[in-house]
């Protein structure tokens, strides 16, 4: 579960910096936001979900 919400972390900030591209039109923009923000809110999202059930299996 940490490597995939790596992966989705990685992918969404990546989305998020190719917004500082000058070539970017009006629609890659919102899909760009759109995307890198949910990606990236789900990667802290299933990082943290990760790291409780781990220290839920090293505590019984």
């Amino acid at each position: 579960m940490f490597v995939v919400a790596a992966l989705l972390g990685i992918i969404g900030v990546a989305m998020l910096l190719r917004l500082r591209s000058p070539d970017v039109s009006d629609k890659q923009v919102y899909a760009f936001r759109m995307i890198g923000i949910m990606l990236t809110s789900g990667a802290i999202v299933l990082a943290l979900s990760a790291g409780a059930m781990w220290q839920w299996t090293l505590e019984s």
